[in-house]
């Protein structure tokens, strides 16, 4: 099953919990962009309060503790025997780090919402301006359902296997670093930004396109996949359209931002 659903498909889902996930780093506050109109029956998940624990020297986005995202979820009304729908503005991805978020805590069937709002608006779909409030869930959290990598194996698979560094060129290289307080990359990583995955509108390259994007950095049959990026959202995006193309990844959730927390640790730039 293909992780995305179209505008159309998520329309004709029954009993679907929809998770309205809009968020960009610097940008308005989502919750201010829900309210002026969302998907009707979709529920506002917060990327700071739902989807991460509090920054600290694990990173700016950690994972959540496994009770904490639980709660969460069960207040925004997910179930574990339901399917849940995650969208944010476009491009997908805040949607991503929900997706795989839910995935890591072993929901069985989420999808994002290929293009998003504006993808949904552009077919002339309704919008909401209502607060629904969903019923409490029964979704109960089990850490391990998608592979994971700290700052140690994520060094090894940088010469082992294949590790993207999913942030903006500029940033992988060095050149600009608007966040952390090094600028740089883990050295042996790959530069494949995440905004190379999808088109114009926001909606993911068809899968063989992608196959072949991901081919072409290293990533082939027999090579072990993982991806990292400023914090560890955008690389989730990266870990969804490596599944999208059928290539498994597994997240450096603390990414550079827990990379650079240790000052030992190596730099490259270039």
């Amino acid at each position: 099953m293909s992780p995305l659903i179209t505008p159309a498909d998520l329309a004709a889902l029954d009993g679907a919990a929809v998770l309205d996930v809009r968020w960009r780093l610097g940008g308005p506050p989502g919750a201010e962009s829900y309210r002026e109109g969302h998907i009707p029956g979709a529920v506002f998940c917060d990327m700071n309060a739902d989807l991460a624990a509090p920054p600290g020297p694990e990173g700016r986005h950690p994972l959540p503790e496994a009770g904490r995202f639980q709660e969460a979820m069960r207040r925004l009304g997910v179930c574990g025997s339901r399917p849940v729908v995650v969208y944010d503005e476009a491009d997908s991805t805040a949607a991503a780090r929900a997706w795989w978020t839910l995935r890591y805590f072993g929901h069985p069937d989420v999808r994002v919402l290929d293009g998003g709002l504006r993808a949904w608006s552009a077919e002339g779909r309704p919008l909401a301006t209502d607060t629904p409030d969903p019923a409490p869930g029964d979704f109960t959290a089990r850490p391990g359902g998608m592979p994971v990598l700290d700052a140690g194996a994520a060094a090894k698979l940088a010469y082992d296997g294949l590790l993207l560094d999913a942030r903006a060129a500029e940033r992988y290289r060095g050149e600009v670093e608007p966040i952390d307080p090094v600028a740089g990359h883990i050295p042996g990583a790959v530069s494949a930004p995440t905004g190379e995955n999808v088109d114009p509108s926001g909606r993911f390259h068809l899968p063989e396109f992608l196959r072949e994007r991901f081919n072409t950095l290293g990533a082939v049959p027999g090579v072990d996949v993982g991806t990292y990026c400023g914090s560890g959202v955008t690389a989730a995006h990266q870990v969804l359209a490596l599944e999208v193309a059928g290539i498994p990844a597994a997240l450096y959730v603390g990414s550079w931002s827990n990379w650079v927390a240790d000052p030992s640790r190596p730099v490259a730039t270039g």
